[in-house]
């Protein structure tokens, strides 16, 4: 059987000698949503986290990575990052931006490393599943660890 290939997500952490598993799940039936995602590996919502990519009022990007059962609140999402307003991009510059498409987006290995914010709600967790960097791949880490990796920080970013 042939090994499979790493992602950049896979090799950065690797690199910032971080502990996680890799988990595969099926993409036949085109469920790429984090709530699919979740609901395919047998997870609880409260573990599994999305990826989300804006601009702010200065043109910088911002990646926040919040419970994919739960909407990022915006104006939360800019003060966080010391922001006058952000907005999501356009999927169509996810790639050109971050290297990664839409379903496989990982806050890990992404062409340049932006400003990460992960929801305060992971800071307490033990584990963490993030998007390990394609579509049909999640990763499995420790929240701490995985923002040291990112240099990012937590902060409550979602809607109440």
């Amino acid at each position: 059987m042939a090994k499979e290939a790493k992602t950049n997500a896979m090799r950065m952490l690797e690199r910032a000698k971080v502990n996680y598993k890799a988990l595969t799940y099926p993409t036949d039936d085109g469920g790429i949503d984090g709530i699919s995602i979740a609901t395919k590996m047998g997870e609880p919502f409260e573990l599994v986290y999305k990826t989300l990519v804006t601009k702010g009022h200065s043109g910088n990007h911002f990646v926040f990575v919040v419970p994919v059962a739960k909407e990022l609140d915006l104006k939360k999402a800019a003060k966080a990052v010391g922001e006058k307003n952000v907005e999501m991009i356009p999927v169509a510059d996810l790639l050109k931006t971050t290297g990664y498409i839409r379903g496989g987006c990982s806050p890990v290995g992404m062409k340049k490393q932006f400003v990460t914010v992960i929801d305060a709600s992971a800071e307490t967790l033990s584990e963490m599943y993030v998007s390990g960097g394609r579509i049909g791949l999640q990763i499995c880490a420790n929240p701490k660890e995985l923002a040291n990796a990112v240099g990012a920080k937590f902060e409550f970013i979602t809607h109440e």
